[in-house]
């Protein structure tokens, strides 16, 4: 029976206290509540401007990166391709140079064995 006693002293107790400190509180004038809350709400309107300017600003530049990148890519790509057929054109001529050594020492296999036979 102690401890209900002592509790419901604690709570009255943390109660009064409470209500104490509500007294001691400074509470804005409506005046003072007004010009903060307008200063706030400008501050963050700023705030909010300047953060949609510099996403619009980065955004712009990224899609201009962007693009030139791509046109980079696609003349890399271009250069690419044009060295490959250039490439495949002398790999061909080459071919076509190779087999002829080839038919050409061939030919003289044969004549050479030609002659040794005689």
């Amino acid at each position: 029976m102690a401890k209900n006693e002592k509790n419901k002293k604690d709570k009255r107790h943390f109660f009064k206290d409470f209500k104490a400190e509500l007294k001691r509180v400074v509470w804005p004038s409506k005046k003072q509540l007004v010009n903060n809350t307008t200063a706030v709400i400008t501050i963050v309107l700023i705030f909010a401007l300047i953060v949609i300017t510099l996403d619009l600003v980065f955004e712009k530049l990224n899609e201009f990166r962007i693009d030139k990148l791509a046109e980079v890519i696609e003349s890399t790509n271009t250069t690419e391709e044009n060295n490959t057929v250039d490439d495949s054109s002398s790999d061909v001529e080459g071919e076509d140079t190779n087999s002829s050594e080839e038919q050409n020492t061939s030919e003289n296999n044969q004549d050479s064995s030609q002659s040794n036979e005689q």
